[in-house]
């Protein structure tokens, strides 16, 4: 009598996953996944236009203020010499404090490393006012140092632990400034709105500009040298207090406040928690350091040429080309204020044709206008030297106004201000804050002063290279977050065409694990 075939199978089947089969027993264990759900309105983040534009009123202004504080140190160079080193010569003191300038620089890695952990840890908001309060402050207390009169060398040793506690404050400004306000910006406009950051850094430089030249044409070099360079780093306390009140109104970024909730749910599950969120900087190198290495290298770039311009060359105009500090100082206004006012205009242009060729834009022009900038300085006429410093800002401008908002999304959203942090803050320090210290040793090491275009040359050719290797963001959700959009109506054009759409795969977005197929959720799937 033949056996009942079921039997038959039923026992194949215990025999198969007793072992006999080892591919039918990996097939019965691996347990089945529901497939991807749909993109829905409620998952797309909807802007809210009030807390937007309170978030970047407050971060903007911060930025401002951040960026005032190192902008006056820059403009003051020539001036404190004779405060902290009055027995050597002039060029002895400005190498001395441009060296102090790129000392600010050492501890920035370090702040960017910290502050960048604890603004993905416990919220972008609270680490952003705490860099401005401690920046303020060390800014104000230079306006209190004494000089080498009254207490000898420790007066430039009280200046640099001061300038290397502003630098440690700065760390985690830009990074986090910037990561702040890629994640509250929609999408298609976030090169635009993340742009105002670096406008309000150029026009927080010219602030300073402005009033040292204001102050140096009122009291005249003597008293500027006596007791007047004073005067713009203690402004630095109540403009400082200004801008805390700001930035301590705006409220979490619904993006990370997401991440925030998401950690919490998975809090539950201890199979479920970020590794990266949980093991700090390392881990964050780890599993970023691909694109924190390309990031590196851009802003080595971007940033070599904006310091050239704004803190390094009212030196350069007065100790090289023979103008006055004050006009080695004024000149560089009015180019500041227009670089400024173009900026928002060349981020808007990004969000149009992508970001990656207007980096492209900034690192070619650089390498084509250097020689021919620093040419137009060296005729030594008032119009000549505003049309150099012209050409060096034209690169500047397509630079600046992408890296606010190309950066950010090269990060996932749990470790987007520690990656940040790391990657901006080590290259700013080993490139971009020591470019006037750098480029002055050179000069006086080889007596050709057109050595700042070369070194401009080197540094964008290298960035040329790594815009080759930056992902292309514009347009596309930030990296572990939802889309994120103007308007409802907005929202729910995306939903219905999210299968046509370019800029991103239904199948990466940060849906929520899913679970195993059981027989209860296998019946709820197949009612949905």
């Amino acid at each position: 009598m033949p056996k009942d075939r079921s039997m038959t199978d039923s026992s194949a089947g215990a025999q198969n996953a007793r072992g006999t089969d080892p591919t039918a027993a990996k097939a019965l264990k691996k347990p089945k996944l529901l497939p991807r759900r749909r993109l829905k309105e409620s998952d797309v983040n909807v802007v809210n236009q009030p807390m937007l534009k309170k978030a970047m009123g407050g971060t903007i202004v911060g930025n401002t203020m951040e960026w005032y504080d190192v902008g006056v140190f820059g403009y003051l160079i020539t001036t404190m010499g004779p405060t902290f080193l009055p027995e050597s010569d002039p060029a002895t003191q400005n190498l001395f404090l441009l060296g102090t300038f790129a000392a600010t620089f050492i501890a920035r890695p370090l702040g960017g490393v910290i502050f960048g952990w604890l603004g993905d840890k416990v919220g972008r908001q609270k680490t952003l006012a705490t860099t401005l309060m401690i920046m303020a402050a060390s800014t104000f207390a230079v306006g209190l140092l004494p000089g080498y009169a009254q207490v000898g060398l420790w007066a430039a040793v009280l200046l640099v632990i001061l300038k290397v506690v502003q630098g440690f404050s700065t760390g985690g400004e830009y990074a986090g400034a910037t990561t702040f306000v890629s994640e509250y910006a929609a999408d298609k406009r976030r090169g635009f709105f993340a742009s105002f950051l670096d406008l309000g850094s150029y026009l927080g430089f010219a602030m300073g500009a402005a009033l040292v030249s204001v102050l140096q044409l009122t009291l005249g070099q003597d008293a500027m040298e006596d007791w007047g360079w004073r005067i713009p780093f203690l402004a630095a306390g109540p403009l400082g207090l200004i801008a805390i009140y700001f930035r301590s109104k705006i409220e979490e970024s619904p993006q990370f406040q997401a991440t925030l909730d998401a950690r919490e749910e998975a809090a539950k599950d201890a199979t479920n928690n970020d590794p990266v969120a949980a093991n700090g900087p390392l881990a964050t190198v780890k599993a970023n350091w691909r694109p924190i290495l390309v990031a590196m290298v851009v802003v080595a770039a971007a940033n070599t040429a904006g310091y050239a311009l704004t803190s390094y060359m009212p030196t350069y105009l007065s100790s090289e080309k023979g103008y006055d500090e004050m006009h080695g100082t004024a000149l560089t206004i009015p180019v500041l204020v227009i670089m400024a006012l173009c900026i928002p205009l060349t981020g808007r242009l990004s969000d149009k044709v992508g970001r990656r060729p207007i980096l492209w834009v900034g690192a070619v022009s650089t390498i084509v206008l250097a020689v021919p900038a620093f040419m137009m300085i060296g005729i030594g006429e008032v119009w000549s030297t505003l049309v150099g410093l012209a050409l060096i800002a034209f690169p500047v401008t397509f630079y600046v106004a992408n890296l606010a908002s190309s950066l950010p999304a090269q990060f996932p959203t749990s470790s987007r201000y520690s990656s940040m942090g790391i990657a901006y803050n080590f290259a700013v320090a080993i490139f971009g804050g020591t470019t006037p210290f750098i480029v002055a040793a050179l000069i006086k090491a080889t007596g050709n002063d057109m050595m700042p275009a070369y070194y401009l040359m080197l540094t964008s050719a290298a960035g040329a290279i790594g815009i080759y290797f930056l992902k292309e963001s514009a347009n596309k959700p930030l990296p572990g977050s939802m889309p994120s959009v103007d308007t409802q109506e907005e929202a729910a054009e995306l939903v219905a065409t999210q299968d046509e759409n370019p800029n991103f795969v239904v199948a990466d977005l940060p849906f929520d694990d899913v679970a195993p197929l059981d027989s209860s959720s296998a019946g709820k799937a197949s009612t949905s």
